[in-house]
């Protein structure tokens, strides 16, 4: 089992076991933000989240923005413990980190914004420092936006040494 510490019920959630995660999209510190969590179902990240109507584009629909934002964060998550997943030995202090190096967003549909969303991510190729994954965004029974996404490890302090223009 990959060592992560938040769990809600039986739920165990990727984004609680990064140290200072201030973002806005998943960070656990940060008092403003949209909080997603994500969490391993077989080789698929799965997240659930419910928006607010502050997060409306029109009304009743979800601002596109927040949708591209929920899927880079929660993307980036799984790039991460993925890392942490088929390394099988890595230290939990190691700290791989990722950067979004490309994220390529198709709306499908629009998507309510009164009901959770489902986002199911995948990883596809993992080459060098590169993590290509897919995800798509699910409301009800419909998939309403899919995403091809590049992750870039930007910092692995098992590998690195140095000044680190990622880290604040």
């Amino acid at each position: 089992m990959i060592a992560t510490q938040e769990n809600e019920g039986n739920q165990i959630f990727f984004q609680q076991t990064m140290p200072d995660n201030v973002c806005f999209g998943c960070g656990h510190e940060n008092h403003e933000g949209l909080k997603i969590k994500s969490h391993w179902e077989g080789d698929a990240s799965v997240c659930v989240w419910e928006s607010q109507e502050k997060y409306n584009g029109w009304k009743g629909i979800m601002n596109g923005g927040i949708i591209a934002t929920i899927i880079d964060c929660h993307t980036m998550a799984t790039a991460t413990m993925h890392a942490y997943k088929v390394e099988g030995n890595r230290p939990w202090n190691s700290n791989p980190e990722y950067r979004t190096g490309t994220l390529t967003v198709k709306y499908l549909k629009p998507t309510p914004n009164d009901v959770p969303v489902k986002l199911v991510a995948r990883v596809t190729e993992v080459k060098g420092r590169k993590t290509v994954m897919t995800c798509e965004l699910w409301s009800s029974d419909q998939k309403t936006a899919e995403a091809d996404v590049v992750a870039i490890r930007v910092y692995d302090s098992s590998q690195q040494k140095g000044d680190n223009p990622f880290k604040g």
